[in-house]
Protein backbone atom coordinates (compact mmCIF):
# COMPACT_ATOMS: atom_id res chain seq x y z
CA UNK A 1 0.00 0.00 0.00
CA UNK A 2 1.30 3.52 -0.98
CA UNK A 3 1.74 6.15 1.93
CA UNK A 4 -0.16 9.29 1.60
CA UNK A 5 1.67 12.38 1.40
CA UNK A 6 1.05 14.94 3.70
CA UNK A 7 2.33 18.80 3.52
CA UNK A 8 2.21 20.78 7.10
CA UNK A 9 2.01 24.70 7.17
CA UNK A 10 3.24 25.87 10.26
CA UNK A 11 5.31 23.30 11.41
CA UNK A 12 6.68 24.87 14.61
CA UNK A 13 3.76 26.00 16.31
CA UNK A 14 1.69 24.36 18.94
CA UNK A 15 -0.54 22.43 16.10
CA UNK A 16 2.21 21.97 13.39
CA UNK A 17 4.36 19.69 15.98
CA UNK A 18 1.26 18.05 17.49
CA UNK A 19 0.31 16.90 14.20
CA UNK A 20 3.79 15.68 13.36
CA UNK A 21 3.55 13.72 16.87
CA UNK A 22 0.28 12.02 15.74
CA UNK A 23 1.93 11.84 12.16
CA UNK A 24 5.14 10.19 13.59
CA UNK A 25 3.11 7.38 14.81
CA UNK A 26 1.76 6.43 11.86
CA UNK A 27 4.75 6.31 9.62
CA UNK A 28 3.86 3.27 7.25
CA UNK A 29 0.93 4.77 6.47
CA UNK A 30 2.21 8.12 5.77
CA UNK A 31 4.72 10.32 4.84
CA UNK A 32 5.43 14.22 5.06
CA UNK A 33 6.50 15.64 1.76
CA UNK A 34 6.28 19.35 2.69
CA UNK A 35 7.10 21.35 5.97
CA UNK A 36 6.61 25.36 6.38
CA UNK A 37 7.62 27.82 8.99
CA UNK A 38 7.67 30.83 10.20
CA UNK A 39 10.87 32.06 11.77
CA UNK A 40 11.92 28.63 13.96
CA UNK A 41 14.58 28.11 11.30
CA UNK A 42 16.43 24.85 13.73
CA UNK A 43 13.15 23.47 14.57
CA UNK A 44 12.00 23.16 11.24
CA UNK A 45 15.01 21.83 9.66
CA UNK A 46 15.43 19.04 12.73
CA UNK A 47 11.51 18.15 11.72
CA UNK A 48 12.62 17.49 8.10
CA UNK A 49 15.65 15.42 9.04
CA UNK A 50 13.13 13.51 11.81
CA UNK A 51 10.80 12.77 8.65
CA UNK A 52 13.47 12.84 5.43
CA UNK A 53 11.10 15.80 3.96
CA UNK A 54 12.09 16.55 0.86
CA UNK A 55 10.53 20.33 0.30
CA UNK A 56 11.02 22.72 3.11
CA UNK A 57 10.04 26.62 3.13
CA UNK A 58 10.65 29.64 5.61
CA UNK A 59 8.83 32.66 5.36
CA UNK A 60 11.21 34.74 7.42
CA UNK A 61 14.54 33.74 6.73
CA UNK A 62 18.01 34.43 8.01
CA UNK A 63 20.19 37.09 6.96
CA UNK A 64 22.57 34.55 4.84
CA UNK A 65 19.63 33.21 3.02
CA UNK A 66 19.22 29.45 1.16
CA UNK A 67 23.28 29.34 1.39
CA UNK A 68 22.64 29.74 5.46
CA UNK A 69 19.78 27.67 5.78
CA UNK A 70 21.64 24.94 3.55
CA UNK A 71 24.88 25.30 5.76
CA UNK A 72 23.11 24.90 9.21
CA UNK A 73 20.73 21.77 7.33
CA UNK A 74 24.46 19.82 6.61
CA UNK A 75 25.89 20.31 10.54
CA UNK A 76 22.67 19.47 11.88
CA UNK A 77 22.60 16.26 9.59
CA UNK A 78 26.29 15.74 10.33
CA UNK A 79 25.60 15.76 14.07
CA UNK A 80 22.78 13.27 13.72
CA UNK A 81 25.02 11.44 11.60
CA UNK A 82 22.15 11.47 8.79
CA UNK A 83 21.52 12.38 5.10
CA UNK A 84 20.41 15.62 4.04
CA UNK A 85 16.73 14.72 2.24
CA UNK A 86 15.67 18.29 1.36
CA UNK A 87 15.87 18.69 -2.22
CA UNK A 88 14.14 22.95 -2.32
CA UNK A 89 14.09 25.14 -0.06
CA UNK A 90 12.00 28.23 -0.37
CA UNK A 91 12.60 31.72 1.92
CA UNK A 92 10.54 34.89 1.49
CA UNK A 93 7.06 35.68 1.85
CA UNK A 94 5.36 33.29 -0.48
CA UNK A 95 7.16 30.12 1.15
CA UNK A 96 4.22 28.62 2.84
CA UNK A 97 2.38 28.97 -0.61
CA UNK A 98 4.90 27.39 -2.54
CA UNK A 99 4.61 24.90 -0.23
CA UNK A 100 1.37 23.91 0.40
CA UNK A 101 0.26 24.06 -3.31
CA UNK A 102 2.70 20.80 -3.96
CA UNK A 103 1.18 17.85 -5.00
CA UNK A 104 0.15 16.05 -1.95
CA UNK A 105 -3.20 13.99 -0.38
CA UNK A 106 -3.67 16.79 2.26
CA UNK A 107 -2.40 19.82 3.29
CA UNK A 108 -2.33 20.90 7.16
CA UNK A 109 -2.56 24.48 7.58
CA UNK A 110 -1.56 25.63 10.84
CA UNK A 111 -0.22 28.91 9.91
CA UNK A 112 -1.56 31.74 12.66
CA UNK A 113 -3.58 34.61 11.34
CA UNK A 114 -4.65 35.94 8.07
CA UNK A 115 -0.90 35.02 6.53
CA UNK A 116 -3.13 31.49 6.10
CA UNK A 117 -4.93 32.65 3.60
CA UNK A 118 -2.35 32.07 0.86
CA UNK A 119 -1.73 28.47 1.73
CA UNK A 120 -5.02 27.71 2.31
CA UNK A 121 -6.09 28.75 -1.71
CA UNK A 122 -2.78 27.32 -2.94
CA UNK A 123 -3.81 23.69 -1.79
CA UNK A 124 -7.56 23.98 -2.68
CA UNK A 125 -6.69 25.40 -6.65
CA UNK A 126 -4.53 22.03 -6.55
CA UNK A 127 -7.19 20.23 -5.76
CA UNK A 128 -5.56 18.97 -2.56
CA UNK A 129 -7.49 18.66 0.86
CA UNK A 130 -6.88 21.25 3.47
CA UNK A 131 -7.19 20.16 7.38
CA UNK A 132 -7.66 23.25 8.43
CA UNK A 133 -6.05 24.58 11.77
CA UNK A 134 -5.85 28.36 10.19
CA UNK A 135 -9.79 29.44 10.36
CA UNK A 136 -8.47 33.13 9.91
CA UNK A 137 -8.13 32.15 6.28
CA UNK A 138 -11.73 30.34 5.51
CA UNK A 139 -13.09 33.54 7.84
CA UNK A 140 -11.58 36.44 6.22
CA UNK A 141 -12.12 34.22 2.47
CA UNK A 142 -15.07 33.20 3.06
CA UNK A 143 -16.81 32.58 -0.49
CA UNK A 144 -13.79 33.15 -1.98
CA UNK A 145 -12.21 30.01 -0.20
CA UNK A 146 -15.47 28.20 -0.80
CA UNK A 147 -15.31 28.59 -4.47
CA UNK A 148 -12.02 27.68 -5.08
CA UNK A 149 -12.94 24.19 -2.91
CA UNK A 150 -16.01 23.56 -5.05
CA UNK A 151 -14.04 24.78 -8.14
CA UNK A 152 -11.68 21.73 -7.45
CA UNK A 153 -13.22 19.16 -5.87
CA UNK A 154 -10.99 19.56 -2.46
CA UNK A 155 -12.15 18.84 1.25
CA UNK A 156 -11.76 21.61 3.75
CA UNK A 157 -11.66 19.34 6.68
CA UNK A 158 -11.86 21.17 10.39
CA UNK A 159 -9.13 20.76 12.81
CA UNK A 160 -10.46 23.29 15.26
CA UNK A 161 -11.52 20.67 18.44
CA UNK A 162 -15.49 22.84 18.02
CA UNK A 163 -15.62 21.85 14.66
CA UNK A 164 -14.25 18.69 15.08
CA UNK A 165 -16.53 17.45 17.20
CA UNK A 166 -19.57 19.16 15.08
CA UNK A 167 -18.65 17.35 12.13
CA UNK A 168 -18.62 13.83 14.07
CA UNK A 169 -21.93 14.51 15.68
CA UNK A 170 -23.20 15.43 12.12
CA UNK A 171 -22.93 11.87 11.25
CA UNK A 172 -25.87 11.32 13.68
CA UNK A 173 -28.57 12.97 10.97
CA UNK A 174 -28.76 14.80 7.65
CA UNK A 175 -28.31 19.02 6.85
CA UNK A 176 -32.04 19.09 6.97
CA UNK A 177 -32.25 17.53 10.63
CA UNK A 178 -30.61 19.99 11.95
CA UNK A 179 -32.24 22.69 14.43
CA UNK A 180 -29.13 24.12 15.83
CA UNK A 181 -25.50 23.93 16.22
CA UNK A 182 -24.19 24.43 19.65
CA UNK A 183 -20.51 25.38 20.35
CA UNK A 184 -18.98 24.81 23.71
CA UNK A 185 -16.59 27.62 25.41
CA UNK A 186 -14.35 27.52 28.29
CA UNK A 187 -14.76 30.61 29.01
CA UNK A 188 -11.36 31.37 29.43
CA UNK A 189 -9.24 32.63 32.52
CA UNK A 190 -11.71 35.63 33.24
CA UNK A 191 -15.26 33.38 33.67
CA UNK A 192 -17.41 35.50 35.92
CA UNK A 193 -15.89 38.68 36.15
CA UNK A 194 -17.22 42.05 35.67
CA UNK A 195 -16.25 44.68 32.66
CA UNK A 196 -14.82 46.71 35.44
CA UNK A 197 -12.60 44.17 36.69
CA UNK A 198 -11.62 43.13 33.06
CA UNK A 199 -10.38 46.28 32.47
CA UNK A 200 -7.14 46.18 35.46
CA UNK A 201 -6.16 42.26 34.02
CA UNK A 202 -2.61 41.78 33.15
CA UNK A 203 -1.58 40.18 30.43
CA UNK A 204 0.15 37.18 32.21
CA UNK A 205 -3.50 36.93 33.47
CA UNK A 206 -5.20 36.76 30.32
CA UNK A 207 -2.43 34.38 28.93
CA UNK A 208 -2.77 31.76 31.91
CA UNK A 209 -5.89 29.64 29.92
CA UNK A 210 -7.73 26.86 32.63
CA UNK A 211 -7.50 24.23 29.96
CA UNK A 212 -5.48 24.84 26.78
CA UNK A 213 -2.50 25.46 26.21
CA UNK A 214 -1.84 27.59 22.87
CA UNK A 215 -0.10 30.25 21.19
CA UNK A 216 -0.75 33.95 22.62
CA UNK A 217 -2.50 34.90 19.97
CA UNK A 218 -5.26 32.28 20.34
CA UNK A 219 -4.89 32.37 24.26
CA UNK A 220 -5.89 35.81 24.42
CA UNK A 221 -8.63 35.60 21.53
CA UNK A 222 -10.16 32.80 24.15
CA UNK A 223 -9.85 35.13 26.94
CA UNK A 224 -11.80 37.82 25.16
CA UNK A 225 -14.40 35.26 23.03
CA UNK A 226 -12.90 36.66 19.96
CA UNK A 227 -12.05 33.13 19.44
CA UNK A 228 -15.75 31.93 19.72
CA UNK A 229 -16.97 34.64 17.47
CA UNK A 230 -14.51 33.57 14.46
CA UNK A 231 -15.60 30.33 15.26
CA UNK A 232 -19.48 30.78 14.93
CA UNK A 233 -18.49 32.44 11.65
CA UNK A 234 -16.24 29.24 11.05
CA UNK A 235 -18.94 27.26 11.43
CA UNK A 236 -21.50 29.03 9.66
CA UNK A 237 -18.99 28.68 6.32
CA UNK A 238 -18.08 24.87 7.02
CA UNK A 239 -21.49 23.56 7.40
CA UNK A 240 -23.73 25.75 5.94
CA UNK A 241 -25.76 26.74 9.27
CA UNK A 242 -27.23 30.03 9.42
CA UNK A 243 -25.84 32.32 12.05
CA UNK A 244 -29.44 32.22 13.86
CA UNK A 245 -29.44 28.54 14.34
CA UNK A 246 -25.57 28.41 15.79
CA UNK A 247 -25.62 28.87 19.92
CA UNK A 248 -22.54 29.29 22.28
CA UNK A 249 -22.49 28.12 25.82
CA UNK A 250 -20.09 28.37 28.33
CA UNK A 251 -18.72 24.44 29.26
CA UNK A 252 -15.95 24.97 31.93
CA UNK A 253 -14.88 21.87 31.59
CA UNK A 254 -13.89 21.61 28.17
CA UNK A 255 -14.78 17.98 27.72
CA UNK A 256 -18.07 18.66 25.70
CA UNK A 257 -16.78 20.45 22.70
CA UNK A 258 -19.22 20.44 21.04
CA UNK A 259 -23.35 19.67 20.19
CA UNK A 260 -25.64 19.36 17.57
CA UNK A 261 -29.40 19.47 17.73
CA UNK A 262 -31.76 17.91 15.44
CA UNK A 263 -34.98 18.60 14.59
CA UNK A 264 -36.74 15.73 16.98
CA UNK A 265 -35.26 17.44 20.24
CA UNK A 266 -32.35 14.97 20.38
CA UNK A 267 -28.87 16.02 21.02
CA UNK A 268 -25.47 14.75 19.76
CA UNK A 269 -22.71 15.86 21.64
CA UNK A 270 -18.91 14.94 20.64
CA UNK A 271 -16.87 14.59 24.27
CA UNK A 272 -13.63 13.99 25.11
CA UNK A 273 -10.06 14.90 27.25
CA UNK A 274 -8.82 18.47 25.99
CA UNK A 275 -6.31 17.20 24.11
CA UNK A 276 -5.53 18.57 20.67
CA UNK A 277 -4.17 15.66 18.84
CA UNK A 278 -7.46 13.98 18.79
CA UNK A 279 -8.81 16.46 16.58
CA UNK A 280 -6.20 16.81 14.81
CA UNK A 281 -5.72 13.07 14.45
CA UNK A 282 -9.58 12.53 12.97
CA UNK A 283 -9.14 15.29 10.43
CA UNK A 284 -5.32 13.40 9.30
CA UNK A 285 -7.41 10.58 9.11
CA UNK A 286 -10.00 11.68 6.48
CA UNK A 287 -9.52 9.42 3.00
CA UNK A 288 -9.49 10.53 -0.47
CA UNK A 289 -13.32 9.39 -0.73
CA UNK A 290 -14.04 11.42 2.35
CA UNK A 291 -14.20 8.75 4.76
CA UNK A 292 -12.65 8.89 8.14
CA UNK A 293 -10.17 6.70 9.46
CA UNK A 294 -9.45 7.22 12.93
CA UNK A 295 -6.03 6.89 14.00
CA UNK A 296 -4.53 6.45 17.31
CA UNK A 297 -4.01 10.24 18.81
CA UNK A 298 -2.14 9.59 22.05
CA UNK A 299 -4.71 11.10 23.61
CA UNK A 300 -5.89 9.36 27.23
CA UNK A 301 -9.48 8.43 27.57
CA UNK A 302 -11.77 9.64 30.34
CA UNK A 303 -11.60 7.28 33.15
CA UNK A 304 -15.42 6.57 33.18
CA UNK A 305 -15.03 5.04 37.08
CA UNK A 306 -14.19 8.32 38.03
CA UNK A 307 -16.99 10.81 39.66
CA UNK A 308 -17.22 13.85 37.19
CA UNK A 309 -19.04 17.15 37.14
CA UNK A 310 -19.87 18.95 33.52
CA UNK A 311 -21.49 22.55 33.80
CA UNK A 312 -22.84 25.32 31.43
CA UNK A 313 -24.10 28.47 31.27
CA UNK A 314 -24.82 31.21 28.76
CA UNK A 315 -22.36 33.63 27.97
CA UNK A 316 -22.17 36.91 29.61
CA UNK A 317 -22.51 39.27 26.72
CA UNK A 318 -22.14 42.84 28.48
CA UNK A 319 -18.85 41.52 29.95
CA UNK A 320 -17.50 40.06 26.74
CA UNK A 321 -19.09 42.14 24.02
CA UNK A 322 -16.50 40.57 21.72
CA UNK A 323 -18.52 37.93 20.87
CA UNK A 324 -21.22 39.75 19.50
CA UNK A 325 -18.59 41.78 17.22
CA UNK A 326 -17.90 39.18 15.96
CA UNK A 327 -20.86 37.55 14.94
CA UNK A 328 -22.35 40.75 13.55
CA UNK A 329 -19.46 40.70 11.27
CA UNK A 330 -19.97 36.84 10.17
CA UNK A 331 -23.18 38.52 9.38
CA UNK A 332 -22.41 41.65 7.12
CA UNK A 333 -20.07 39.11 5.88
CA UNK A 334 -17.72 40.27 2.74
CA UNK A 335 -14.42 42.53 4.51
CA UNK A 336 -15.98 42.87 7.55
CA UNK A 337 -14.60 39.79 8.64
CA UNK A 338 -11.11 40.78 7.45
CA UNK A 339 -12.01 44.12 9.39
CA UNK A 340 -12.26 42.08 12.17
CA UNK A 341 -9.53 39.42 12.52
CA UNK A 342 -6.63 42.25 11.11
CA UNK A 343 -8.04 44.49 13.81
CA UNK A 344 -8.01 42.31 16.51
CA UNK A 345 -4.60 40.90 15.81
CA UNK A 346 -3.02 43.98 16.46
CA UNK A 347 -5.57 45.08 19.23
CA UNK A 348 -3.92 41.95 21.04
CA UNK A 349 -0.63 42.46 20.29
CA UNK A 350 -0.63 45.70 21.97
CA UNK A 351 -2.44 44.38 25.07
CA UNK A 352 0.40 41.82 25.07
CA UNK A 353 2.87 44.85 25.00
CA UNK A 354 0.87 46.54 27.69
CA UNK A 355 0.24 49.63 25.45
CA UNK A 356 -4.07 49.34 26.03
CA UNK A 357 -6.16 47.39 28.33
CA UNK A 358 -7.62 44.14 28.23
CA UNK A 359 -10.87 46.03 27.52
CA UNK A 360 -9.87 48.28 24.74
CA UNK A 361 -9.68 45.12 22.53
CA UNK A 362 -13.62 44.86 21.84
CA UNK A 363 -13.47 48.37 22.24
CA UNK A 364 -11.28 49.04 19.03
CA UNK A 365 -13.18 46.53 17.48
CA UNK A 366 -16.08 48.11 17.63
CA UNK A 367 -14.61 51.08 16.60
CA UNK A 368 -13.48 49.75 13.49
CA UNK A 369 -15.78 47.81 11.93
CA UNK A 370 -18.05 50.88 13.05
CA UNK A 371 -15.87 52.90 10.39
CA UNK A 372 -14.90 50.25 7.80
CA UNK A 373 -16.86 50.41 4.29
CA UNK A 374 -17.07 47.32 2.54
CA UNK A 375 -16.16 46.95 -1.20
CA UNK A 376 -18.92 45.47 -3.40
CA UNK A 377 -16.69 42.49 -4.75
CA UNK A 378 -15.41 40.11 -2.58
CA UNK A 379 -12.06 39.03 -4.06
CA UNK A 380 -8.53 38.66 -2.38
CA UNK A 381 -7.46 41.78 -3.61
CA UNK A 382 -10.67 43.81 -1.38
CA UNK A 383 -9.99 41.49 1.69
CA UNK A 384 -5.85 41.90 1.42
CA UNK A 385 -6.97 45.80 1.29
CA UNK A 386 -9.60 45.68 4.30
CA UNK A 387 -6.82 43.78 5.98
CA UNK A 388 -4.36 46.31 5.78
CA UNK A 389 -6.81 49.45 6.13
CA UNK A 390 -7.75 47.37 9.61
CA UNK A 391 -4.25 47.16 10.60
CA UNK A 392 -4.02 50.88 10.29
CA UNK A 393 -6.96 51.75 11.87
CA UNK A 394 -5.76 49.79 14.66
CA UNK A 395 -2.60 51.36 15.44
CA UNK A 396 -4.59 54.55 15.45
CA UNK A 397 -6.57 53.38 17.67
CA UNK A 398 -3.65 52.01 20.28
CA UNK A 399 -2.16 55.33 20.22
CA UNK A 400 -5.33 57.00 20.69
CA UNK A 401 -5.77 54.82 24.14
CA UNK A 402 -2.82 54.96 24.86
CA UNK A 403 -2.45 58.45 25.20
CA UNK A 404 -1.19 59.40 28.05
CA UNK A 405 -0.80 55.85 30.01
CA UNK A 406 2.71 55.38 29.18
Amino acid sequence: MSKRGFIVVGSTGSVGTQALDVLAEHRDEHAIIGLAAGSQLDLLLEQALDFHVPVIGLTTPPAGGEAEVRARLTELAAQRGTADPVEAIHLGDDAAEAVAGLAADMVLNAITGAAGLGATLAALERGTDVALANKESLIIGGSIVLDAARASGARLVPVDSEHSAIAQALRAGTHGEVSKLIITASGGPFRGMTRDALRRVTPAQALNHPTWSMGSMITINSATLVNKGLEVIEAHLLFDIDFDHIEVVVHPQSQIHSMVEFADASTIAQISPPDMRLPISYALGTQDDGTTKRLTSGAVPHNWGQPMHWSFEPVNHLAFPALGLAIDAGKKGRSYPAVLNAANEELVAAFIAGDIAFTGIDKGLSRALAAHESAAEHTVETVLAADAWARDFARAEVAEQNGGRR
